[in-house]
C-alpha cells in the first residue's frame, strides 16, 4: 500500500450562525478558559474568535493548517487548540468533522 500525495485541500468552510454562537460559547466558557491555560501555563488565554479546518500535511501545507494560519503557530503569543469533539456535537457542527481554534496567550 502506497502513499498518496495530496497536491491540494480545500479547506473552506462555512458554519451557521447558530452553530458558530453556540460553538463560540463552549470555547470561551471560564472553565474551559482555565483549563487549557492551566494545560499551557500562562495565566490566562482570549478566543482570538479564529476557527480552521486541519488540511492535510503537504508541501503547501506542512504544518497540517491553511497556510493564513500558520503565523499563529510560529507566535508564542497564540496558541491553536483542537476544538473538542463534545464540543462540535453540541453546537451541530458536523461538516468538518474537526475545527481548531485560536486563542490569544497571556503570560504571567
Amino acid at each position: 500500500m502506497g502513499l498518496k500525495i495530496i497536491e491540494s485541500y480545500d479547506a473552506s468552510f462555512v458554519l451557521e450562525p447558530d452553530a458558530k454562537t453556540a460553538l463560540s460559547s463552549l470555547l470561551t466558557s471560564e472553565s474551559f478558559l482555565q483549563q487549557v491555560a492551566v494545560k499551557l501555563q500562562c495565566s490566562r488565554i482570549e478566543f482570538a474568535e479564529l476557527f480552521f479546518q486541519p488540511v492535510p500535511y503537504s508541501s503547501e501545507t506542512p504544518k497540517g493548517m491553511p497556510a493564513d494560519f500558520e503565523k499563529y503557530h510560529e507566535s508564542s503569543d497564540f496558541a491553536i487548540v483542537n476544538v473538542p469533539p463534545n464540543f462540535m456535537f453540541q453546537a451541530k457542527i458536523f461538516k468538518p468533522s474537526r475545527l481548531c481554534a485560536v486563542y490569544r496567550v497571556f503570560k504571567s
